[in-house]
């Protein structure tokens, strides 16, 4: 019981960092990118890619994995973002995001091949096999690192307080000189890093594997769903619930019914707190 315990929070801090890194793009654009969990993906596929392959160190493999997710970040704000948004104001950017998405998940299947790939130990065992193993408490790590951080960054930063104004009003902070359009890039790109970083990290769960990408964006989803839009505690507990949730479900009844609980546990959420656990209920002008 206690690996299923332990295993499930593992996962579930994975769907945890993929929630953060919907913050972060939702802050500065009010946009819930289909590219998000495929940002992870990359992380793991292209941190397998040099570590196994090119025989890089894992620091600079990791460094290489959060340039790769940056720069798909950025490719994700100028393809499928930045015109949509300057041109329309629906939610076309579902359709542009899953586009781009769809693009690069089966370009990397061209590549990279279509069978899940281990991804390379990165520290040395120091507690053993089993719960102690550094696939389960690296993501746990990772996606509280990450949590503080963002936070950190909100509140010391400039440019995060800048994130924070667009977020609460963006017309607002263009008419007091802010460059949107600048800022939202930024976004981006540091998402992808983060999305990058989360992936690698998570690679030794979730292998490095082209189709990992729309699982992890849907899960992702659902923890922020759940733990509310914009909050990073929120999120952690989102993912922790999913990740367990997920974890009993596969002991107790079976794999295949997974998804069915995710679902399940988003529906009942929302039906009982729209806005999410931690989430604030918007609140209309008039």
């Amino acid at each position: 019981m206690g690996f299923v315990i332990v295993s499930g929070l593992a996962i579930g801090m994975v769907f945890a960092a993929v929630a953060l890194v919907y913050n972060v793009m939702y802050s500065t654009s009010k946009v819930l990118s289909v590219t998000t969990g495929h940002l992870a993906m990359l992380g793991g596929v292209f941190g397998a890619f040099f570590i196994s392959q090119l025989q890089w160190p894992w620091y600079v493999g990791l460094l290489g994995a959060m340039v790769v997710g940056a720069a798909f970040g950025w490719l994700t704000d100028l393809l499928a973002i930045r015109r949509v948004l300057a041109r329309s104001d629906e939610h076309l950017w579902l359709l542009s995001t899953l586009a781009l998405a769809t693009m690069v998940q089966q370009g990397v299947a061209l590549w990279w091949g279509t069978e899940p790939k281990p991804f390379p130990r990165l520290l040395p065992q120091a507690f053993g096999a089993g719960i102690g193993d550094q696939k389960f408490w690296l993501p746990i790590v990772l996606a509280v690192v990450m949590a503080v951080g963002l936070d950190l960054f909100y509140r010391r930063t400039m440019y995060g307080k800048l994130f924070l104004a667009m977020s609460e009003d963006a017309f607002a902070a263009r008419a007091r000189g802010v460059s949107t359009d600048r800022i939202r890039e930024l976004s981006y790109v540091l998402s992808g890093a983060l999305g990058g970083l989360a992936g690698f990290a998570a690679g030794q769960l979730t292998f490095a594997y082209f189709a990992v990408g729309l699982s992890l964006t849907l899960n992702g989803f659902i923890a922020l769903a759940v733990g509310g839009l914009g909050s990073n505690i929120g999120a952690l507990l989102g993912g922790a619930a999913l990740g367990l949730l997920n974890a009993f479900a596969s002991y107790w009844i079976g794999g295949e019914y997974q998804n069915t609980i995710a679902v399940g546990l988003l529906m009942v959420v929302l039906l009982i707190k729209p806005e999410g656990l931690l989430g604030s209920r918007n609140v209309r002008p008039v």
